[in-house]
């Protein structure tokens, strides 16, 4: 199976292979390196929307060179695992300032730059660039892994090893940003994480997985570990107007860049409020809700608390945003980054004020 496997991928992708997705057109390495970073552990039907709002925002690398974080993070906000987000930005203005805005044309070049590993590399250089290099990202592991019979939780250091001599193997000297598409294509429709298309796929007679009946076991799981809890208190501080306070995140760590409510211990509220001279009128607490990472669960206490503004109270400019905290208002929203909890909070405090029609 080796020895034709490009050319049997390649002859199903020309019938088969998805080739109408925005960044398969206008091709630029900017357009696949955004869209290839968007794609990391993001559904294609998740990443559409998104990708063609980003691009509309920002065409090319001066343009997101030249955007602050919060306008980046806003576009990002709802697509999860904002580093991503953070090392796009910061990319492009590496880019911009040390490239003249132009993409280095060898993987060690690309891998300098921040959130750009081996596998998004090659697809750049394969898909935008014409050359030749190897790529591995999930949907490539996973058909490697089940036609080849390659055991063991491909983040592992030999079981990655051994992918990666594959996937260089495997790679062809011609239409080699065509096969790099194709690979992907068919992990992506045929060779699915759950309930795979082996009936119809073109290398079922050879897949060792499917072979052995074993689809479930290839490629190998992660070793599971108890998933630790942590807790913590957000505040909804609502004043007159209707908006509330949001404080930006450290530029690094959780939900990096950000915005968020204030969190505390729940006996630390009247502190807090003192501390921000705010008054509290009302406390109304809402329901529990989980925000689960891939390291740990976060249970949230969401206190929603009405208050008033002394004229000696927090003063935050309402034209020029302040650098750490803001009101917001959400019948007419700031562009900014948002955390999820704060984008889930809203979607409920919305439903619950709306017009009930009669």
């Amino acid at each position: 199976m080796i020895d034709d496997f490009s050319e049997r991928l390649l002859t199903w992708f020309d019938e088969h292979g998805r080739k109408h997705l925005p960044w398969q057109q206008n091709i630029s390495h900017y357009r696949v390196w955004v869209s290839e970073i968007m794609l990391q552990q993001t559904q294609v039907t998740t990443v559409i929307g998104y990708y063609e709002r980003f691009m509309a925002r920002f065409p090319d690398i001066n343009a997101l060179a030249a955007a602050s974080q919060d306008e980046v993070l806003h576009l990002w906000t709802g697509l999860g695992y904002y580093a991503r987000g953070r090392n796009l930005h910061k990319t492009a203005q590496r880019l911009h300032s040390e490239h003249n805005s132009q993409f280095p044309d060898s993987v060690d070049g690309l891998i300098d730059l921040p959130g750009i590993g081996r596998s998004t590399a090659g697809a750049i250089i394969c898909i935008a660039g014409g050359g030749r290099a190897p790529i591995l990202d999930g949907n490539v592991k996973r058909v490697l892994a089940r036609c080849f019979g390659i055991p063991g939780w491909p983040a592992e250091t030999q079981v990655a090893r051994q992918l990666w001599e594959l996937a260089e193997q495997l790679t062809p000297q011609h239409r080699v940003a065509d096969y790099t598409q194709a690979i992907m294509d068919l992990g992506a429709t045929l060779c699915t994480r759950s309930r795979p298309r082996c009936d119809i796929c073109l290398f079922a007679t050879e897949c060792i997985a499917t072979n052995t009946g074993q689809i479930s076991v290839f490629p190998g799981k992660k070793p599971k570990k108890d998933i630790p809890v942590r807790t913590t208190c957000m505040l909804l501080i609502e004043n007159k107007r209707g908006e509330f306070l949001l404080e930006k995140r450290p530029s690094e760590g959780l939900w990096g860049g950000l915005w968020g409510f204030p969190e505390i211990a729940q006996e630390q509220l009247d502190q807090y409020l003192t501390d921000q001279r705010l008054q509290r009128q009302q406390t109304q607490p809402m329901p529990d809700f989980r925000h689960t990472f891939s390291h740990f669960h976060l249970d949230i206490t969401p206190v929603h608390v009405t208050s008033t503004e002394p004229s000696a109270g927090l003063e935050l400019d309402r034209v020029a945003q302040a650098e750490t905290q803001t009101w917001y208002a959400l019948q007419a929203p700031t562009a900014i980054g948002l955390t999820r909890p704060v984008t889930r909070v809203f979607e409920q405090l919305t439903l619950l004020r709306a017009p009930v029609m009669g």
